[in-house]
């Protein structure tokens, strides 16, 4: 054979890797607009609640009615249902029965955090703080030494509900978890970077001012419960009835001088939620009933109410398969669910941690995942040859750049998603989504292109006639 046709047999046969933006700089410019809007999602919504309320207006805004499970629906209709102010369920219907099939877009809008305890609030030292107790995997060291903010809500026992948002706007003060100096520091050095800051370390310093009267015991903290109580009118006790989060302060910003990607907390898994979210909103006339869902505690195992191991989202899909007179046996059974959550980014500058040739790269496009789980494919839900060949047709059909990886070397440990929840159901799930640099940190990175392409596969996905 002469060179050049060995250099096309190559191209036939073997598969190189590209960046689309490289070649493309309309795409890239596609995908910088389309984040604008993610941005300004990331921003405003920092809990699980925030963003629920921040869909819901979206879905509202778009025609959505709320869920009625007394109504009839017909091909076109578009509903929604919020479980509990915490999660997110939004369907259009289809043109085909319900028998057929639903078209599942799952992704979580809970991210790693620290929570208050219960009574969080003392002084010690001429200091008012905030004792937490984190949530989800962190790295606990990484939360020190910056710029944090407060948000959540009181709930009084006459049914008042107290929301509380300190530390985004520009007039706000900000909180902090200190550390030690490194002069001081020797004892700390010689612990394991896992165990560098601990739990009951994880102190939010809000305050150092006392009282004018000397004979309170406690003068800095009842200064700071009159300046929360002048405020949102509470008291201490109701720190018992509260929902309050610790998230790091300050917007989504964009990163590197191309402004290629995106920085900012909390992207594990936003960074799906907000274009499933939209592709649902842009969705028509679907032939499959699509339902986007937008679910809690994926960080801390899916458990409780709000969680996927809970049955709210089944019996949603119960009941509009009731509503329609469908079996809803045979419509798991003929569904298809992306379960889109986010990957671990090659990391150059940790590169010791990944396999390379089974990575998955910031901007190289959707990352699609057969299985997740850990070492020996413990704990996850392994998607059957067929549905990976349905979903990566569809992005090849609709110019979706996509990429198939792991996370990380085998026996590093591993990770799992809410795939397994659904699988569990007899539902053919896979796992799509954007990969990540600095996954559960304060501040996560992304590369606008992915969102873009998870953007495109999502509505591939739910658009799809077969």
């Amino acid at each position: 054979m002469s060179e050049k046709n060995m250099e096309t047999i190559s191209k036939e046969l073997l598969f190189q890797p590209e960046y689309p933006a490289d070649s493309n700089n309309a795409i890239l410019q596609e995908a910088i607009e389309f984040c604008e809007g993610y941005k300004e999602f990331l921003t405003n919504g920092k809990t699980e609640r925030e963003i629920s309320e921040i869909s819901e207006n979206m879905l509202i805004k778009a025609g959505y009615k709320l869920f009625d499970d007394t109504a009839s629906y017909k091909a076109g209709d578009k509903v929604y249902f919020i479980n509990r102010k915490k999660c997110v369920l939004a369907a259009t219907i289809g043109s085909e029965s319900m028998e057929k099939g639903f078209r599942l877009n799952i992704a979580h809008i809970d991210a790693p955090r620290l929570d208050l305890k219960p009574s969080p609030l003392y002084e010690k030292a001429h200091f008012s703080l905030l004792k937490t107790h984190y949530y989800g995997g962190i790295r606990k060291y990484q939360w020190t030494a910056v710029p944090l903010a407060i948000h959540g809500v009181f709930c009084k026992p006459n049914g008042e509900t107290v929301k509380v948002s300190i530390g985004e706007d520009a007039n706000d003060p900000v909180f902090c978890i200190t550390d030690l100096l490194p002069h001081l520091g020797a004892e700390q050095n010689d612990r394991k970077l896992s165990d560098g800051i601990r739990g009951e370390e994880l102190n939010v310093l809000i305050g150092s001012q006392s009282v004018a009267d000397e004979s309170v015991k406690e003068g800095v903290k009842l200064n700071t419960m009159i300046l929360l109580n002048q405020k949102y009118g509470i008291v201490e006790r109701d720190f018992n009835r509260a929902e309050i989060e610790i998230v790091p302060a300050g917007p989504a910003r964009d990163i590197g001088f191309d402004r290629s990607m995106v920085g900012g907390y909390a992207q594990d898994d936003r960074v799906e939620a907000y274009p499933a979210l939209v592709a649902e909103i842009n969705c028509k006339n679907p032939t499959f009933t699509t339902v986007c869902v937008l679910t809690d505690k994926e960080e801390t195992g899916s458990d409780g109410v709000t969680g996927m191991q809970s049955d709210y989202v089944f019996h949603f899909l119960q009941q509009l398969c009731r509503m329609q007179g469908a079996d809803y046996i045979r419509a798991c059974q003929a569904s298809k669910c992306m379960s889109s959550d986010v990957t671990a980014a090659y990391d150059p500058t940790w590169d010791s941690a990944y396999e390379p040739l089974n990575s998955t790269y910031a901007g190289r496009g959707v990352a699609i995942t057969k299985y997740t789980g850990a070492r020996g494919k413990g704990g996850t839900s392994d998607a059957c040859a067929e549905l990976v060949a349905y979903v990566t047709g569809l992005c090849d059909e609709a110019n979706v750049t996509w990429q198939m990886g792991e996370m990380g070397r085998i026996d590093l440990g591993g990770g799992g998603t809410i795939a397994l929840d659904v699988a569990n159901r007899g539902i053919d799930t896979i796992d799509v989504g954007v990969p990540v640099l600095s996954m559960h940190a304060p501040f996560e990175v992304t590369h606008k292109i992915d969102i873009l392409m998870a953007y495109k596969a999502f509505v591939a996905f739910i658009n799809a006639k077969a």
